[in-house]
This record gives structure tokens, C-alpha cells and sequence, in this order.
């Protein structure tokens, strides 16, 4: 591994003179000078963040080594970093770049090895997506804290930061500099597929609050936050992945609503901004997705919040931004609106030709190109990442997912649990009256790969509170034998606890607990994703909502059916009737305790 001294020479003497967060600026003469001595090629390749399969950088799986070869045309990290000189590296589970935490490590020294070692070598900003709860790349050992609506639940701008600050500190531990965390999108639309949860409520004021505490929290780590998705992603029934949202907010609705928690990032000194695919006609009425608008990211995002950080699309890759333009010009027309870093790419050599390209053609200027390096590089050294760029096993063991970093999420996850219904007093479940529990119910995929299954995890804490509890998956969609089976088992307990996952009026999860309810035993439900769920279920006694079904989340929601903690969650959005969604079941705020 180079020393230090050899990073420095690497990137001519460039210092961290930097505080992240803009509260300094680094030597902005030195930048320049680095980027005059920069090749076009390399320039270009500056503003790609792109994924790449493998747990290594040099000696990936062949399995990797041929996904690479068929997706980008290279067999590892190092090859792409020398052959595109990109800037920034995604991590994926699905890309098996987050087995362990001293490999994720392993991994990032390989990709800074490989980057500084090229000629005019440069750190690289090394990326993914722990946003916590139901969006988490890395997995444990690593601490996992709920996701951000049980933050809104809980309500607390100190839990936010802590948040922030550990899941920063063992980030960067690994290597991981900057973190698409958090989401800024006010949900106020219970039918969002695509953001729910992963927002921090439908109250612009308390999401802005959060938002800034934890950006503080990363901050303090120097890791770089990401505030996502401008201009605001809460409002749609789409799924920007697979189709193409329109927002129909008028100007003075996304003022007072999707605005406000981005302009509290910008206060916070937010160090990149990540954009929507998403079409807003009253900021922009050409029908080009936010991505590409150049009146709402250089207009509004630069103009009107002052903005002068790095901003990044969302993924190339994602239908809201493939469909009205083909892939060679949606990367040019990016960097035409204001983006300074285009992210994955679906073929990285159409996008990468094509703003070279663009360049050579005079379409895009080489000067516009040095604006967005000059802000990438002033994160890179806001970040340290020109002083050192590397990480050590032994930081790893001293960081990632010590005790206290659990007993934190411990403490954060149980302020969040949120008793929706509770007639009778049924919870706490007595030990005595009720020591013998049947859990059933869904059991959607870990997050992270390396949590759940949900129904295992109720019942083991729940066994650990004293209680006798058997787990018994019943799945999202439960067939009629699967619903008979549970339902006899039911008779045998003293009571059931039954974890929902996104119910709706056609589900067979209803048709489940309708029939648990109806064995006269007491039936306990946990919305493990969407509050929203009880609407569908008012049959049911008790009603928890968990916002994930991360062990963390899973564990205090059986903490509080023990009655060990008492609830102290508080609904973040309204929940409507399910039969009357212009009436509102439960408001925001909404929150019962023992």
C-alpha cells in the first residue's frame, strides 16, 4: 500500500484543508492547478460514480470477473478505474462487494490503490446506500439502526445525529466516504412504492429537522452525506426505478412541503444533493425529468437555495430517465442542467463516449467539465481523502459494530415503536396469562442480507423476555392451507403476534388475521414496513408499527409487547381509512404508551 507520503506527492501536496460541510474551503488554486494537469479522458472519468462487481479489487470470484466483463468490459475494480479513470465507486450486496467488514475494507484500499497509482492518480469517493432500516447495503456485524420513519416516530434530533455519527464512524472504518443518506422526501402519499418508510414523515418541519441533525451526525465522521431526491420524491404512486413520476404540486405547495427539508440540508452545509426522475411541470414544464432540468437544479438548486455542492443523479440506470432520451444523451444532458456526478451507468463506455464526445463537439465546454471536478475534488478533500485515503483492519475491529454502537441502536429503535391500538389493555402480554405465543406472518428478505427472518427474530426475543414462542412463516401472500395451518396452531396458544407487510384490501394477509382474530385468542399485529397497514385490519386488539424488519426494530417491538419498555413512538404520517381514504384514521402524532 502507498504511504502517505506517496499519496501526497500523488496529487501534487493538494491538503485537507477543507472542512466538510463548507464551513472552509480548500485551497482552490491547488485544485485548479491539479485539474489543468488533467488529461480530458481523465476529466471525464472524474465525473462517473459507477458499480463493479467483486470482494476485491485485483482478485474478484470469476463469477464477478465475468458479470464485469459482460456489463462493463473489464474483469475488476482496478481494471475500470484504469481504463475510465472514474471518480466514484458504488457498493452493492447484490454486487458482492459487502461480505465482511474488514473485506469492504480490503476493498477500498484496493480501488484508492489502483486510482493513486495512475498517472495524476486521485483518491476516489467510495459510495453506497446505507440509509438503515428497509435501504442498508452493508449488513451485520455492522451496527444497524432503524430506518428513517422510526426516526420520525421517535422524534428525537439527537437520536437522528447519533445515528449519523455511528453509522459514519463505521463507514468510514471501511473505507465508505460517502453515504446517499438521508432521504429528504416528505412522504405525505400512503400509496408511494418507492420511498414510504425510507422518508422521515409527512411533516416538511420535522423531516427538515431530522434531516439536518443527521447530515450533522455524518459531518462529525467525515463520511459525506447525501440529501435525496430532489426536488422532492414523497407525493407519487410511481416507482421512478420502473416508470416516470409526475408531481403535480404547484409552485407554492413545493415551497411549504418538498423544499423545506431540502433547504434545511443546504443550511446544514449538505455535502451533495442526489436528483429525482421525477417531472414537476410547475418548476419545470418541458416534461424532462429533474435530472436533466436545467431551471430546477442550476435555476433552483444553485439560484434560489444557493446551493454550490456536488450534485449527483440518482441512478442512470432507473427507467425515469431512460424514457424520453436514450442513454448516450442522458449523461450529456445531465451535466448540461447542473449534475456534477452521473451515477451507474447502464453501459458505462456509451455514457463515458458520449460526454467525451460532447466535449470534442463543442456540445458540452471543457470549462463546464472543470466546474463540476472543482466541486468533486473539493468533497474529496473536505474528506481527508488527500492526506490518506486508506483505511487499517485494526480501525475496522476498534469500530464497526462495538457494543456501544449496538447498545445505541438498541436504545435509539426502542424510542420508536409506536402502539397504534390497544383496546383493553391487552399489551403488555402477561408472561402468566399469556406465556405460551404463536408468531406468524411475513417474512420479507434482510434488507442487508444478514438480518430476519422476522417471525425467527420475534419469537427468539420474545423467548429471551420469558415467554414460550414458536415462529411460523406464513409469507406476504399466504395460500389457503397456509392460513388453516396457522390458525391451528393458533388454538394452541395463549396468544398470537403477527408481523404485516404492506396489507391491502386483496390480501390474503387480511384473510390470516381475520381468521387468527376469529380462534377468540388474543391477537397481537406488527406492521414490519408500512403504518398504513392497520387501516386494513381493525379487527386486530393490538397494533404496533416497527417502520422495518431489521433485528434491531424487531427486537424493541418485542421488548414493548413484553412490557419491558414502554412505547413511545409517534405516528410520523396520517393514516386514512381504508374505506374512506378522505378521512383520517389515526392523525400524526398519533401514539399510545403503557
Amino acid at each position: 500500500m502507498p504511504s502517505r507520503r506517496t499519496v501526497l506527492a500523488a496529487t501534487m501536496g493538494v491538503t485537507a484543508s477543507l472542512a466538510i460541510g463548507g464551513t472552509a474551503r480548500a485551497d482552490d488554486t491547488r485544485l485548479r492547478s491539479l485539474i489543468s494537469r488533467m488529461t480530458l479522458p481523465e476529466k471525464v472519468g472524474q465525473l462517473f460514480v459507477m458499480r463493479v462487481y467483486g470482494h476485491s479489487a485485483t482478485a474478484p470470484d470469476q463469477a464477478d470477473i465475468d458479470a464485469n466483463l459482460s456489463e462493463i468490459g473489464v474483469r475488476t475494480a482496478a481494471e475500470l478505474i484504469a481504463r475510465y479513470r472514474v471518480g466514484g465507486i458504488i457498493y452493492f450486496t447484490w454486487a458482492h462487494n459487502t461480505r465482511d467488514p474488514h473485506q469492504i475494507a480490503d476493498l477500498s484500499n484496493g480501488i484508492q490503490k489502483a486510482s493513486l497509482s495512475q498517472p495524476r492518480g486521485l483518491p476516489v469517493l467510495v459510495a453506497t446506500d446505507q440509509e438503515h432500516g428497509i435501504v442498508c447495503r452493508i449488513g451485520a456485524p455492522a451496527t444497524l439502526f432503524p430506518g428513517a420513519m422510526a426516526i420520525g416516530a421517535g422524534g428525537s434530533r439527537d437520536d437522528a445525529r447519533t445515528q449519523g455519527r455511528i453509522s459514519g464512524a463505521e463507514l468510514r472504518a471501511m473505507g465508505v466516504n460517502q453515504d446517499y443518506s438521508p432521504d429528504a422526501d416528505v412522504n405525505v402519499n400512503p400509496a408511494n412504492p418507492v420511498i414510504g418508510v425510507r422518508s422521515f414523515g409527512a411533516d416538511p418541519d420535522a423531516v427538515a429537522g431530522l434531516v439536518a441533525a443527521e447530515v450533522k451526525g455524518y459531518q462529525s465522521s467525515q463520511v459525506a452525506a447525501t440529501a435525496k431526491h430532489f426536488p422532492g420524491h414523497g407525493d407519487t404512486a410511481v416507482d421512478s426505478h420502473f416508470g416516470f413520476p409526475v408531481i403535480t404540486h404547484s409552485r407554492e405547495v413545493w415551497e411549504a412541503l418538498d423544499a423545506v427539508p431540502f433547504r434545511a440540508a443546504v443550511k446544514a452545509g449538505i455535502d451533495s444533493i442526489m436528483t429525482a426522475h421525477i417531472m414537476v411541470p410547475a418548476l419545470d414544464d418541458s416534461g424532462d425529468p429533474a435530472t436533466l432540468s436545467h431551471p430546477i437544479l442550476t435555476g433552483i438548486l444553485r439560484g434560489e437555495l444557493g446551493y454550490d455542492g456536488v450534485v449527483i443523479t440518482d441512478s442512470l440506470g432507473m427507467e425515469g430517465v431512460r424514457q424520453k432520451y436514450g442513454d448516450d444523451r442522458v449523461p450529456v444532458l445531465a451535466l448540461k442542467a447542473g449534475v456534477d456526478q452521473l451515477l451507474n451507468p447502464p453501459s458505462l463506455d456509451v455514457a463515458w463516449n458520449a460526454v467525451l464526445k460532447a466535449v470534442q463537439g463543442g456540445e458540452l465546454t471543457e470549462a463546464r467539465l472543470d466546474e463540476s471536478i472543482l466541486r468533486v475534488l473539493r468533497l474529496k478533500a473536505g474528506l481527508g481523502l488527500f492526506q490518506n485515503a486508506y483505511v487499517s483492519r485494526a480501525g475496522v475491529s476498534r469500530t464497526v459494530g462495538t457494543r456501544s454502537h449496538l447498545a445505541a441502536a438498541d436504545r435509539i429503535a426502542e424510542r420508536t415503536t409506536t402502539l397504534l391500538v390497544n383496546e383493553e389493555g391487552l399489551l403488555p402480554l402477561s408472561r402468566r396469562t399469556h406465556g405460551k405465543v404463536l408468531v406468524v406472518g411475513a417474512d420479507p428478505a434482510s434488507p442487508s442480507g444478514t438480518t430476519g427472518p422476522p417471525t425467527g427474530v420475534l419469537a427468539a426475543a420474545l423467548g429471551e423476555l420469558g415467554f414460550t414462542a414458536t415462529a411460523r412463516s406464513t409469507g406476504t401472500d399466504p395460500s389457503a392451507a397456509t392460513v388453516a395451518a396457522a390458525v391451528a396452531a393458533a388454538r394452541e396458544a395463549d396468544a398470537v403476534v403477527v408481523a404485516t407487510y404492506n396489507v391491502t384490501a386483496g390480501s390474503s394477509q387480511r384473510t390470516l388475521v381475520e381468521q387468527l382474530v376469529a380462534t377468540g385468542r388474543p391477537v397481537v399485529a406488527v406492521a414490519v414496513r408500512n403504518p398504513y397497514d392497520v387501516a386494513q385490519l381493525p379487527s386486530v386488539s393490538a397494533y404496533l408499527a416497527s417502520y422495518s424488519w431489521t433485528d434491531v426494530e424487531l427486537r424493541a417491538a418485542a421488548r414493548v409487547i413484553a412490557g419491558r419498555v414502554r412505547p413511545r413512538g409517534k405516528l410520523p404520517v396520517a393514516v386514512q381509512r381504508a374505506d374512506d381514504p378522505a378521512q383520517v384514521l389515526y392523525p400524526v402524532g398519533h401514539g399510545l404508551s403503557y
